[in-house]
């Protein structure tokens, strides 16, 4: 069938109209987080579901020490916190979230190790913890990691505890969730014997629940937190190392510190060095 000039003409302009549509939406915007400063706004990852750290509040707001520092940083770089603008981000997410340019930085408990540096960036530690156990407040029969053979005991999917678990305590049943707030219900509702992730995490929910739940053992590894950021932008690792430096420094770390996990009653460690990685 042959199809006459002027229907050519209006195929081949659609054709062209989808294609620069297409081009247009699949691109998606080519700023960086330090021109999303510039411009007053950033869009930061953070847990919304751990107490003391990263939390969102009934009201729609945000608390915690991870906020905080979030807070301090953003502000370094030009941006006031109402324009800062919080997405959750799972433990399991987050590289996604970084690499897609969803967040331009995320604070949220986020341990630096070799294989998330294959695929990001990060500037600190802005703070060092380590893991250890949460169980219900009559459970007498857990009291370190050698006692977990056997146990179900449930972390995050995707998450370094998690990780540490299936890798050198091959007894344990693992069970993995979303996130660790459905941990804690199961925990409660003994489902599971403890939970585990990093000390600091787990005194936020001891502190929340209190009498419910209790930490125990000493801390059986030690985590870097550090602020992912996109892999390559050494400018904006550069100023986000400045700005952790100078949040230590001028009493602004402690303050946030003190007023967040500390209410808890968890004392505040000696601040970590910045490791320019």
């Amino acid at each position: 069938m042959r199809i006459n000039r002027s229907l050519r003409l209006g195929i081949g302009a659609v054709a062209l109209m989808l294609a620069a549509t297409t081009a247009a939406c699949g691109g998606g915007s080519d700023k960086t987080a330090l021109d999303n400063a510039k411009d007053g706004k950033l869009t930061v990852g953070i847990k919304f579901d751990q107490p003391g750290l990263g939390l969102r509040n009934k009201d729609g707001s945000y608390s915690g020490f991870d906020v905080e520092v979030a807070k301090y940083v953003a502000g370094k770089l030009g941006v006031k916190p109402e324009n800062i603008t919080f997405k959750e981000s799972p433990s399991g997410q987050r590289e996604t979230l970084i690499e897609n340019g969803q967040v331009d930085y995320i604070v949220a408990t986020y341990s630096i190790n070799d294989a998330r540096k294959q695929k990001v960036d990060f500037a600190g530690p802005y703070y060092v913890a380590g893991q250890s156990l949460l169980v219900k407040a009559d459970n007498n029969g857990i009291n370190g990691p050698d006692d977990l053979k056997g146990k179900k005991v449930c972390s995050v999917k995707g998450s370094t505890p998690a990780q540490n678990i299936e890798k050198n305590y091959p007894g344990t049943q693992l069970q993995t969730n979303d996130t660790y707030s459905l941990c804690l219900e199961g925990l409660q509702a003994g489902s599971y014997d403890a939970v585990t992730t990093d000390d600091i995490i787990l005194a936020g929910y001891a502190a929340q629940s209190a009498g419910t739940f209790k930490v125990v053992g000493k801390p059986f590894t030690t985590e870097n937190y550090g602020i992912g950021l996109k892999k390559g932008d050494k400018e904006l690792r550069n100023k986000v190392n400045d700005a952790i430096e100078a949040m230590i420094a001028d009493g602004s770390w402690k303050k946030a510190f003190d007023s967040t996990v500390g209410a808890s009653g968890y004392q505040a460690p000696t601040p970590p060095t910045v490791n320019r990685y």
